[in-house]
């Protein structure tokens, strides 16, 4: 094969990966069941990757009509091919672009890791709450600090990272508050959904380096996977949480 042919996988494409971000099926299944008993006319999710979570939703109200929003164009290509494979393109849509250009009201708002495209944290909940219709609902997931980090663990984090960029669980849920929300369930991912999420990940390109060990490119994804696995076990393992957290404002 020629070896320009066959290069490395994009990194980020968690093409091995469910979701993007850490999340068991089990609570996927769950988060899916009673987002839909809410029976949302209108879903809306910022920041939506591949959007596996939008669909599961969508597909679980037949009357409703989706939209997901995210900036990586192969993301969006990815979910528009699970909608056409789950007969959902009729009634969700994926739209390539930044989150603050395509707000729009909805009965249910999805904000999966990604209240960074927003602003700040407080920034990105007051917009939020903005497109959230009457007696409607937030599923906000952000991360937060287990403990406070050593400057020594924080050193080995991503570069420039400062104790401020998260905050504890608690201060987390006060800023929903905060922000006109109430929270209705409050809840952290297990350390396997942790490891689920980073190993599926790096799997893909890590295939690749075995099957091309002399790759031109194989010493730089090699640098580049070493590194972030290192930032994850020398870093923010078991110090780093991950919250869902189900919100509602008032009818």
């Amino acid at each position: 094969m020629d070896d320009d042919l066959a290069g490395p996988p994009r990194a980020g494409s968690g093409l091995r990966l469910a979701f993007g971000s850490p999340l068991s099926s089990v609570r996927a299944e769950r988060l899916t069941g009673e987002l839909a008993a809410c029976q949302p006319a209108t879903i809306l999710d910022v920041g939506c990757g591949w959007g596996t979570l939008l669909l599961d939703i969508a597909a679980a109200v037949p009357s409703a009509r989706a939209t997901g929003v995210d900036r990586d164009a192969g993301d969006v290509a990815r979910g528009r091919a699970a909608a056409t494979a789950a007969g959902l393109a009729d009634r969700v849509e994926f739209i390539e672009g930044a989150a603050a250009d395509h707000l729009r009201a909805a009965d249910l708002v999805l904000n999966i890791g990604a209240w960074h495209a927003l602003g700040t944290m407080p920034q990105a909940l007051d917009s939020l709450r903005g497109v959230v219709n009457p007696g409607g609902r937030l599923l906000f997931a952000a991360e937060y600090w287990e403990r406070t980090p050593t400057p020594a663990e924080l050193a080995n984090m991503w570069p420039d990272m400062t104790v401020d960029d998260c905050s504890p669980l608690a201060d987390l849920v006060d800023l929903t508050i905060a922000a006109g929300f109430r929270p209705l369930r409050i809840e952290s991912v297990a350390r396997g959904e942790w490891e689920e999420f980073e190993s599926g990940f790096a799997a893909e390109r890590e295939q690749w380096l075995l099957a091309h060990p002399d790759h031109h490119k194989a010493a730089e994804v090699r640098g580049e996977l070493d590194t972030s696995r290192s930032i994850w076990l020398r870093g923010h393992r078991d110090i780093l949480g991950f919250a869902y957290l189900t919100l509602g404002v008032p009818a």
